[in-house]
């Protein structure tokens, strides 16, 4: 069979794997339905896939009369992904099966040196492998900080400048999958938090600075070389202002624990968000209300602006977005709506708080995992391995 037609086989399997991890517990009728399958075509499918230990079928709960359906669930041999978030001061890490479920969780801080940190999740890799053995066939990374090609480009929250990742695999031939950590958490919130559904959605995430994507169809628009969402790098700001990035007048510098300190007079924080959330806890000191109010406004009026821009359905917010707007709920609503086009005024698009906080860019980068092993090519290779090894010996 020619390549062409191989992975041709294989795309109704991998478009069935795809409804299953964007939409846990799924049934096979409602599968059917969302890709316009004939009920032959779904059983046929659903079994290869049973068979090959991608699927399992449980009987779905009834709903009175009609044909009795199955619920599909991920096999418990089937692949899994390693989703890692490394952080400003920490990482964690998680197993994930198709259904998003994170298990082996394990977290670690750091003190940020490039060599350690890459180390350290190297072992991390190898004691996954040691225990999943060829179950395990992706590592996806979240990074916070601009990535492009497997590098990590400038991590200013880090103090790192461009850092090849790639030591992580090293020696494994497993694949290693990059993404920024607030698209990512973008992509867990399209898939299947907040704004699931949402043919457009934007999301943004505020922690040290300000990060986001566009999601389109469940997936972020990254730009050219994977470094696009890096709004908080957009001129909103005060031209003034240089940032550690290069640039001046970020927005970054407007929206989170720096730009607090610099309202209230105090020394720029080591750490701005543990900083701002310990400002925060004293909103009812009006000095304080005052500064949280000039924060909240720069971070509202923000988001009118790329509104403006992308005409998203849904906005999704993350980080210490949810806590400055729940403590300046009017001066929100108020510089949201003055910011935006006059005709998005009448139905703006909602700002929801994200369902996934604090798993948002495991969740995400494990997404960016499955997406990359249930292609048809990937589930072809599945195939010859598991039936090589279900074969009886001869």
């Amino acid at each position: 069979m020619k390549p062409v037609q191989r992975r041709g086989q294989w795309q109704t399997a991998a478009d069935v794997l795809t409804r299953v991890a964007r939409q846990p517990g799924i049934t096979r009728a409602a599968v059917a339905k969302e890709l316009r399958l004939s009920t032959s075509t779904t059983t046929e499918v659903t079994a290869r896939l049973r068979d090959l230990q991608l699927l399992t079928e449980t009987p779905a709960p009834s709903q009175g009369r009609g044909r009795p359906t199955t619920v599909l669930r991920p096999h418990p041999r089937g692949p899994v992904v390693l989703a890692v978030e490394l952080r400003q001061a920490g990482w964690q890490s998680a197993v994930v099966s198709l259904d998003g479920v994170l298990t082996d969780r394990r977290s670690k801080s750091h003190r940020r040196r490039p060599d350690a940190v890459l180390a350290a999740l190297r072992a991390v890799v190898e004691d996954a492998r040691a225990q999943y053995g060829d179950r395990l066939l992706a590592v996806s990374l979240a990074a916070a900080g601009t990535v492009r090609a497997g590098h990590l480009m400038q991590a200013t929250t880090l103090g790192w400048g461009t850092v090849d990742l790639s030591p992580v695999v090293e020696g494994t031939q497993l694949p290693l999958l990059v993404g920024n950590d607030a698209t990512l958490s973008g992509v867990a919130e399209a898939r299947t938090g907040a704004a699931a559904g949402a043919g457009t959605a934007l999301h943004l995430i505020v922690e040290v600075g300000v990060g986001g994507t566009l999601i389109l169809d469940g997936s972020p628009a990254s730009g050219a070389t994977g470094a696009g969402g890096e709004y908080g790098h957009i001129p909103f700001g005060d031209r003034r202002l240089s940032c550690p990035c290069g640039a001046r007048g970020c927005w970054d510098l407007e929206v989170d624990g720096r730009a607090l300190a610099r309202h209230l007079g105090d020394p720029e924080p080591e750490d701005p968000y543990t900083y701002a959330e310990a400002v925060l806890q004293r909103v009812t000191d009006p000095t304080v209300k005052a500064a949280v109010d000039a924060v909240v406004a720069a971070l509202a009026s923000g988001i009118a602006g790329l509104v403006n821009a992308h005409d998203p359905e849904v906005v999704t917010l993350g980080g210490l977005a949810i806590p400055l707007r729940a403590a300046a709920p009017a001066t929100f609503t108020t510089a949201y709506a003055e910011g935006l086009m006059t005709f998005h005024r009448a139905s703006p698009p909602p700002v929801l708080d994200s369902t996934h906080q604090e798993t948002g860019p495991l969740r995400g980068a494990a997404a960016l995992g499955f997406d990359h092993i249930t292609t048809p090519a990937a589930l072809a290779a599945w195939a010859d391995r598991t039936t090589q090894s279900l074969s009886p010996a001869t």
